[in-house]
C-alpha cells in the first residue's frame, strides 16, 4: 500500500530526541550542505557520465532484452570516429562496421527463430559490452496515456486492477519481458532514454503496464515464443504530444503553439540556473517515491531552526511561490500547543496534491507516495506517546509532481475530548527540490533565493511533440513487430481534429521506423469525461467515432470497450479483456490464427420505406443482443435523431421509429455513458457509430 503507518515504521528513521538534542548544534553543522542527496535505488538511477570516445549504446541494449525473431534487427550507438565496432551473437553470427566522422555507427544483426537465452558481445579496440539472457521472439511497442500506463498493481485505493494481487502472484513468465521507458519531455528529439528490461515475475510484474502485460500473456500462451514489450506512456496526454513536429506542421493545427514553445534564449538562462544543483531522475515507481529523503530527520525535528523560512497560508495552492510556477518537494512546518496529551489525537489535513510524508515531533504518522492520491483525504492518528505537553511541531513534506499543487481542505488536530486546534493559517515553508524536465534539482534546506531564477517556460507533457521527442524518438529504429495504443481520453472535445491527428501519428511512427508495421488501438470506454456545465459534456462518442474511422488506415485494428468500462472511473479495472482483445487482433492478422478478433463494425445502410437496414463487418458467428437491443437512433433529412426500435433480422439490424417516416441516418451508443447491447456470437461488442 502507498500509505505509510506508524505501526510499520521500523524501517523509517525516527528521531532519538535525547541523543539528537544533546548533539543538535554539531548535527546542524555536519548536515548543513548545499546539496542534499536524494536516496534513489542506484541501480535504477545511475548517472551516465561517459568519456566522449567510449562505446555508448541505448539502454534498450541490455541484459534480458528481447529481439524480433527472423529479422535483421537494428543495433546502433557511438564510438571513436573511424574506429571499428564488432558484434558477435552466440547463435553464430559476427558483423562489424566503422563509426562515421561523427562517431555514429549502426548494424543490422540477423536473428534466428524464437528461442534463447543467448548472449551478444559488442567489441571495440577499447571496450567490450556483454549482453546476457537475450531472448529471440516477438517485440511490440505499447504506448498511450494513463489506461496504458496503469500498472498491474493499479493505483489504489481508487484505481485498481481486477484480481491484481492474484495476477501478480501468478506472473511467473521467464519469456515475457518489459522495458518501461521513464517519463521524459524535450523540445528537441533525443537519442537517449532511461529504463531497463524486467522479466515478468511476482516481484517485478506489479509495475508492468497491465494492458501490455495481458496482451503479452495471451500472445505467449498461444504462440509459445518469448514476448518483449517496450512500454512508453504518460497519463493525461494528447495524441499530438506523441507526434513529431514535422508531422504536426503538415497538419497546420498546431502552428501557433509550435512557434512559441522554443524560446531558446530564455531556456538557456533556465538551464544555467539548474546546472548549479545536483539532480536525479524523478522516480518511476511508488517504491522509489517512498525512498525519497529530503533531509527528513533534520526538517522534522521540533528544535530545527526554521526562522529563515518564508510564510504561506494554508489551505491553498503552493505551486505559485515563484514566477512560472513550481513543481517539486516542499517542507511545511507549524507549531501547535497542547495542554492535555492523555489521549491520541487525529490529524486531518484533507486532500494534498500530489504526495505527502507527514510527521509530528519528528515521528512519521502517515503519508501517500506515488501517483493517484491527489484527491485522497488525509487523516492520520497521532499517538499520545509522541506528543509533548506544550509546543508540538507538525512537519509535512509535500510533493507536487505536476500541475497545481495544493492543500484543499480545512486542517485540524483534534482528540476525543474535543480539544480541537485549527491548523489553518500561516505555515513556514521551504522549497527543497524542484522538478524540471523530469528531474529533481535538489536545493536542500539552506536558503535559496528563487528571484535569481528566470521565469520558466514550463515543460508540460501536453505540449505538442515533447513526448515523441523524449519517449518515442530514442526508440527508433529498434526492430519491432508492431504497436499497441490506448489513448484518446485527453482529446475528448476535439474529435474533428483527432480524425486528422491520430492517423497522422500512426503514419509518422511508421515513417520513423521505415516500416509498415501493424498498429492496434483501444477505443475509449464509456465515461462522463466532462461535467454537465462544460461545453464538451456528452461528446466522447464523437471521439470514439473518430477512432473508428481511423480503421481506414491500413493495418490497423480497434478494441471496443463499451462492455467493460466503468461509468464512475476513467480507469476501468478490467484490463485483462483489453489486453486479450488487443492480442486477438495480432493473432488473427499477424500470426495466422483463425479467430474472430473484432466486434461488429458498421458497414453500410439500406433504406427500405420507413426502415433502415444496417449491415456490419466482423459479424463472426452472427449478430446477437445482450439484454434488450437498444441504443439505436434514426433521423430524417433534418438530422433530428429519435430512439428507434431495433431488431436483428437476417443477421442485420432493422430500425424503425414512428416519428421518422423517411429515415436517412442512424447512430448507435451515441452517449458518454453508452451501454453495449449489440455483439457477435463470439462475445465481442459492436462499436458506437454514426452514419452522418
Amino acid at each position: 500500500m502507498a500509505i505509510w503507518h506508524l505501526k510499520n515504521s521500523t524501517s523509517k528513521r525516527l528521531i532519538d530526541f535525547i541523543e539528537m538534542k544533546a548533539n543538535f548544534k554539531r548535527f546542524i553543522w555536519v548536515t548543513h550542505l548545499r546539496f542534499i542527496a536524494v536516496t534513489f535505488c542506484l541501480s535504477c538511477f545511475a548517472f551516465q557520465s561517459k568519456a566522449q570516445d567510449d562505446l555508448e549504446m541505448s539502454l534498450l541494449f541490455s541484459d534480458h532484452m528481447v529481439l524480433q525473431q527472423q529479422s535483421e534487427v537494428a543495433f546502433w550507438g557511438t564510438y571513436k570516429a573511424q574506429n571499428k565496432v564488432m558484434i558477435s551473437a552466440s547463435w553464430g553470427i559476427t558483423i562489424s562496421t566503422t563509426a562515421n566522422d561523427n562517431g555514429n555507427w549502426s548494424l543490422q544483426l540477423k536473428t534466428p527463430s524464437a528461442g534463447g537465452p543467448f548472449s551478444i558481445q559488442i567489441t571495440t579496440a577499447t571496450d567490450t559490452k556483454l549482453l546476457n539472457d537475450v531472448m529471440i521472439g516477438e517485440v511490440w511497442l505499447a504506448s498511450g496515456q494513463s489506461n496504458m500506463e496503469m500498472p498491474l498493481k493499479g493505483w489504489p485505493p481508487n484505481d485498481v486492477i481486477v484480481n491484481s494481487e492474484e495476477e501478480i502472484a501468478k506472473a511467473n513468465f521467464q519469456d515475457i519481458r518489459m522495458f518501461t521507458v521513464n517519463r521524459n519531455m524535450s523540445l528537441e528529439p533525443l537519442d537517449t532514454i532511461e529504463g531497463n528490461w524486467q522479466i515478468a515475475l511476482p516481484e517485478t510484474a506489479g509495475d508492468f503496464s497491465a494492458t501490455a502485460y495481458f496482451f503479452a500473456r495471451r500472445l505467449y500462451n498461444e504462440l509459445k515464443v518469448p514476448i518483449g514489450i517496450i512500454h512508453s506512456s504518460w497519463g493525461g496526454t494528447p495524441a499530438e504530444s506523441w507526434t513529431s513536429k514535422p508531422q504536426l506542421e503538415s497538419l497546420g493545427d498546431f502552428d501557433t503553439v509550435l512557434k512559441t514553445i522554443s524560446q531558446q534564449k530564455k531556456q538557456q538562462v533556465v538551464a544555467s540556473w539548474f546546472s548549479k544543483w545536483e539532480s536525479a531522475p524523478i522516480p518511476s515507481t511508488r517504491q522509489q517515491w517512498e525512498t525519497l529523503d529530503f533531509n527528513d530527520t533534520l526538517a522534522t525535528h521540533p528544535e530545527y531552526d526554521d526562522s529563515g523560512w518564508s510564510y504561506i497560508t494554508l489551505p491553498g495552492r503552493f505551486d505559485n511561490i515563484a514566477e512560472g510556477e513550481v513543481d517539486g518537494a516542499l517542507w511545511f512546518r507549524k507549531s501547535v500547543f497542547i495542554d492535555d496529551i492523555s489521549t491520541d489525537f487525529t490529524l486531518t489535513l484533507g486532500a494534498i496534491d500530489d504526495m505527502d510524508a507527514t510527521y509530528v515531533n519528528g515521528h512519521l504518522v502517515g503519508g501517500y507516495a506515488g501517483s493517484g492520491h491527489s484527491g485522497t483525504k488525509r487523516k492520520f492518528t497521532v499517538p499520545k506517546s509522541i506528543l509533548i505537553k506544550g509546543r508540538n511541531v507538525i512537519a509535512i513534506r509535500a510533493i507536487d509532481a505536476g500541475g497545481p499543487g495544493s492543500f484543499s481542505d480545512d486542517m485540524v488536530l483534534a482528540n476525543t475530548k474535543n480539544n480541537n486546534s485549527s491548523l489553518n493559517g500561516n505555515w513556514k515553508y521551504k522549497l527543497v527540490a524542484e522538478i524540471h524536465e523530469n528531474r529533481f534539482y535538489v536545493y536542500g534546506l539552506d536558503t535559496t533565493d528563487l528571484k535569481e531564477r528566470a521565469a520558466i517556460i514550463k515543460m508540460h507533457p501536453k505540449i505538442p511533440s515533447v513526448l515523441f521527442n523524449a519517449m518515442i524518438h530514442p526508440l527508433v529504429p529498434y526492430t519491432i513487430k508492431g504497436a499497441i495504443w490506448y489513448q484518446g481520453e485527453e482529446n475528448v472535445g476535439r474529435a474533428q481534429q483527432y480524425k486528422r491527428v491520430f492517423p497522422a501519428m500512426i503514419k509518422d511512427w511508421r515513417k520513423q521506423w521505415q516500416a509498415d508495421f501493424p498498429f492496434y488501438f483501444v477505443q475509449i470506454a464509456p465515461f462522463q469525461y466532462h461535467s454537465k456545465n462544460d461545453a464538451n459534456f456528452d461528446v466522447s462518442q464523437k471521439l470514439r467515432d473518430a477512432q473508428r474511422r481511423a480503421l481506414q488506415t491500413e493495418k490497423t485494428g480497434m478494441v471496443v470497450t463499451l462492455d467493460i468500462g466503468n461509468f464512475n472511473n476513467i480507469h476501468p479495472a478490467n484490463k485483462q479483456d483489453v489486453g486479450a482483445r488487443l492480442a486477438g487482433l495480432a493473432l488473427a492478422n499477424d500470426y495466422g490464427k483463425q479467430i474472430v478478433a473484432s466486434g461488429p463494425m458498421y458497414k453500410n445502410t439500406k433504406i427500405s420505406g420507413n426502415k433502415l437496414i444496417l449491415d456490419f463487418d466482423f459479424k463472426g458467428g452472427g449478430l446477437i443482443s445482450k439484454g434488450v437491443l437498444q441504443g439505436f437512433e434514426i433521423a430524417g433529412a433534418d438530422k433530428k435523431f429519435v430512439f428507434a426500435n431495433a431488431r436483428i433480422i437476417n443477421n442485420k439490424i432493422e430500425l424503425t421509429a414512428s416519428l421518422v417516416s423517411k429515415p436517412m441516418f442512424a447512430r448507435y451508443a451515441w452517449r458518454d455513458k453508452a451501454v453495449a447491447t449489440l455483439f457477435n456470437k463470439e462475445g465481442l461488442p459492436a462499436s458506437s457509430f454514426t452514419t452522418e
